[in-house]
């Protein structure tokens, strides 16, 4: 008889209990009565699971996921499970498949039950990711499973839920805490607003504060400056009003030295002309007349003698002038 196999299984060919061939989808004739054939599944294989778990605060939880497995040692894998199939239906005899799956569960579950133990419900329904991580990793290092010739190729918990009763305690629970959440937020939005109201107030009133003190600021600047104007207008007034005062009073002291001088010099001719007086005064008329015509020119003697002529003339009985005495006269004054 001839017989073929698929790609997805591996094949061990035994004839009269000895293992002859194996590989992979093998094909072959053989004799019914003394050949027997194992076939291992070479893809990978799911298998779902649903358990429920405790708590650390006693709470039931329930569990659900999937494993994905592939077998890799095929011979191992056989040996430990019978995967001898029917020659002629190609059936397992005793179908392997949903046991192996069963202890992959069940592996899974044992590390699923000892990391749920841990955990308080509230934490477990919300942390599969880090169950799922924590699970796999575990699985990998399993050493029954390395017995059993099988690795874990993929691991996921779907979801972690609480029973009913408590999922509504938990709804309600996580409804008031969402409620008041809201309610804060509301409530944070509202002082949010008001604080940045305040804000934007004192922020004006800040600006409007500066704008004043600046303004001040300046007022201040102006009324020093008129104030040192004025100080130094004052110190120039000053200084000129003592410029003033200082040439008025050499003015004063130049009028004062003139006067002095003046008087000086008044008090001199008066002493001057006292002294001549006294010294004419001893002198007889005589004297007088003979010195004050001393230094006379004879034109002007001639003209005295006239004078005195005039004043005496009702005196005079006769008084004879030639012509050639008045031409002289005349002549020497031209």
């Amino acid at each position: 008889m001839y017989i073929k196999f698929q790609p997805s299984q591996y094949i061990f060919r035994y004839r009269s209990g000895k293992l002859i061939s194996e590989g992979i989808g093998l094909s072959f004739f053989f004799l019914e009565r003394n050949t027997s054939v194992c076939a291992v599944p070479v893809a990978g294989q799911d298998a779902d699971f649903m358990f429920e778990e405790v708590t650390c605060d006693f709470q039931k939880v329930t569990v659900q996921g999937q494993l994905t497995y592939k077998i890799m040692d095929y011979a191992q894998t056989a040996g430990t499970m019978d995967f001898s199939i029917n020659l002629k239906t190609k059936q397992y005899f005793n179908d392997p498949m949903p046991k192996l799956a069963k202890r992959m569960i069940n592996i899974a579950e044992s590390f699923v039950k000892s990391r749920i133990s841990t955990t308080e419900m509230t934490q477990a329904v919300q942390s599969s990711l880090e169950v799922s991580a924590d699970v796999f990793a575990e699985m990998q290092k399993s050493p029954e499973l390395k017995n059993l010739g099988i690795a874990v190729t993929g691991f996921s918990i779907l979801k972690i839920s609480a029973n009913s009763e408590t999922a509504r305690a938990l709804e309600a629970a996580t409804r008031e805490e969402i409620l008041r959440q809201s309610d804060d937020a509301l409530y944070e939005r509202r002082n949010a607003s008001i604080e940045q109201e305040r804000r934007v107030k004192e922020n004006e009133l800040n600006t409007e504060i500066k704008v004043e003190e600046k303004k001040k600021t300046i007022r201040e600047t102006e009324i020093q400056t008129k104030q040192m104007m004025l100080e130094k207008e004052n110190q120039l007034e000053e200084i000129r009003l003592d410029a003033e005062i200082r040439l008025e009073q050499k003015r004063q002291e130049l009028a004062e030295l003139k006067f002095q001088n003046a008087k000086k010099e008044a008090d001199a001719e008066a002493y001057r002309i006292n002294a001549l007086m006294q010294a004419y005064s001893q002198l007889s008329p005589e004297t007088l007349v003979a010195l004050a015509t001393l230094n006379m020119n004879p034109e002007t003697i001639i003209a005295q003698a006239f004078e005195k002529l005039a004043v005496n003339s009702d005196k005079i009985g006769t008084l004879s002038i030639t012509p050639d005495l008045l031409e002289s006269l005349g002549r020497k004054k031209a």
